[in-house]
């Protein structure tokens, strides 16, 4: 399964060295590819980083705001980064994608012979037992992880006696040179170099300098490429994030070291072209979109205050309205005014149904003139005369002596005396009473006819009681 992952690396491996015949070349490419290759995936990140950049002021008054409250904190969050498009993990998983083809290249250049030229075992095998018989390799007593790079250097120095020699056992095989600068891209750098090295002989330090000093330089890369970033996109965390920051400001330097120090070489030149080429990158992204987030804030800044002067110009006019007596809420559109208009109205139908009745009781006893407003004399014999008495609240002694006194002589005593006798037979009321009931329901009837149907109402009991 991690032969066919690495199969895509080391056939890109294969071509750039074909294309470069350099294999120093050829990693310096390949780091110029996978950089290419992986550019949309950074500048996604590398935007997400530098919005949540930007947003960190507004984050730290959040936390300030609501330090006691996580659940309003993550509320709040959440709405500052879906109001500004942000999304503080969006450049973490991208940010991850070149440790994996980090791995899968260090495969490729420790197993140039399986992982890179995709040779047989039994070739492999052959390769080892020539050398081996010819005194020019020992099998080490410990499993070396390097083992096809020797081959790879011997096959490369000794290439036509080894395909005199058994020509039949090497297929796939391709002669490949790790020298680059001089150096040899296939051997491991040594930092005790100094005691071991006969410095008489340059072209023997000279090289043995230049690969002691290449973890180094991809160290200094490294920190600068962090320093760089960083000041290009200032964090304003807290205390806490501002140490973290800085610790891995130092870390990732000291583990660039290491890992220059116990793989081969190319390991280095591919750390140190990858850490050029981001350089670059990141400069390059870092300029792009600061003109398009500033773009954007600008739009975004432009809407908002748009949409404030919409909301103010809204208020406003409410306002006017509402000092004119025209809002919504005077034209008698809310529910508790709808609902005593429709009161008042059922108040009034009632009223003239009333007014009805009465007049069609009127008519039935014979009584030709106009109702008289309430406030005046009724037809009722306690009721006579109550009008006429001015003092009737003032001089309750005499008020209902007044008031008897008023009802004996109303002009409406002897009609109504002569039109309803007290010695009347039970039968006649009875009848005179239907008589009238029948009046007034043919009046309320068409009192009916009259109103809307929309607006009239049943007759209530009392009415017809009455």
């Amino acid at each position: 399964m991690w032969a066919a992952i690495t199969k895509p690396f080391a056939w890109l491996m294969v071509k750039l060295y074909e294309l470069t015949g350099n294999y120093g070349v050829s990693v310096i490419f390949f780091a110029l590819v996978v950089n290419l290759i992986l550019t949309p995936f950074m500048a996604k990140s590398k935007k997400g980083m530098m919005r949540t950049s930007r947003l960190q002021p507004q984050i730290q008054e959040i936390q300030r705001r609501h330090e006691g409250n996580p659940q309003k904190l993550n509320q709040e969050m959440q709405k500052l980064y879906q109001e500004n498009g942000a999304n503080p993990m969006s450049g973490c998983l991208w940010s991850l994608i070149p440790f994996p083809i980090l791995i899968a290249l260090y495969s490729v250049i420790r197993q140039p012979l399986t992982r890179m030229m995709f040779v047989a075992q039994d070739v492999v095998d052959a390769i080892q037992t020539y050398f081996v018989d010819a005194g020019l390799y020992t099998i080490p007593a410990k499993t070396d992880a390097y083992f096809e790079i020797k081959l790879t250097e011997l096959a490369h120095r000794y290439w036509q006696p080894l395909h005199d020699a058994i020509p039949d056992q090497l297929t796939g095989l391709i002669d490949v040179d790790f020298s680059f600068l001089g150096l040899n891209l296939g051997s491991q750098p040594q930092w005790n170099f100094m005691f071991k090295t006969d410095w008489s002989d340059v072209s023997v330090w000279l090289p043995a300098l230049g690969l002691f000093l290449i973890p180094f330089i991809s160290a200094f890369l490294s920190w600068a490429s962090m320093k760089i970033s960083n000041s290009m996109n200032p964090q304003t965390g807290n205390e806490q994030a501002q140490a973290s920051m800085k610790s891995m400001n130092i870390m990732m330097p000291l583990m660039s070291v290491w890992i220059c120090f116990v793989m081969p070489a190319a390991m280095g030149i591919y750390w140190i072209a990858n850490s050029v080429f981001g350089l670059i990158r990141d400069f390059i992204l870092t300029k792009v979109y600061t003109k398009k987030l500033d773009r954007e804030d600008a739009e975004r800044i432009a809407a908002r205050s748009a949409r404030e002067k919409e909301l103010e110009a809204k208020r406003l006019e409410t306002e006017r309205l509402r000092a004119e007596g025209r809002t919504e809420k005077n034209v008698n559109t809310s529910k508790k005014k709808m609902q005593a208009v429709e009161k008042q109205k059922s108040d009034e139908r009632k009223a003239a149904l009333d007014r009805a009745d009465r007049a069609a009781r009127r008519e039935r006893l014979g009584i030709k003139d106009n109702e008289l407003p309430p406030s005046q004399v009724g037809n009722r014999r306690y009721a006579r005369g109550r009008a006429y008495v001015p003092d009737r609240f003032t001089n309750p002694e005499t008020a209902e002596e007044a008031t008897l006194a008023a009802a004996a002589e109303s002009e409406f005593a002897p009609a109504i005396d002569e039109s309803i006798p007290d010695d009347i037979p039970a039968v006649e009321t009875a009848e005179v009473e239907t008589e009238v009931t029948e009046a007034a329901e043919e009046t309320v009837e068409s009192a009916e006819e009259t109103v809307p149907a929309e607006e009239a109402e049943p007759v209530s009991e009392e009415s017809k009681e009455e």
